[in-house]
């Protein structure tokens, strides 16, 4: 059998949140910064988040469950 991929979530912060898909299928809130690379990925479920430079100011509120931008969460 062939493991799943993980999920990858386009993100336009070098900081996210993540716990889980939120519910009983959560974790406990990680927060990750990708420093001067381009994506992280989340120790607990293996969510990579990947970085997408996009409009100034535009939020998308159309995030993955569980998943925060920016420090406004830290």
């Amino acid at each position: 059998m062939t493991p799943e991929p993980p999920e990858i979530i386009a993100v336009r912060s070098r900081r996210v949140a993540c716990e889980g898909a939120g519910g009983a299928l959560g974790h406990p809130k990680v927060y990750l910064e990708m420093g001067d690379e381009d994506s992280v990925e989340c120790p607990y479920c293996d969510r990579r988040f990947v970085f997408m430079a996009g409009p100034a100011g535009h939020d998308d509120t159309a995030l993955a469950p569980g998943v925060q931008e920016g420090s406004g969460g830290h």
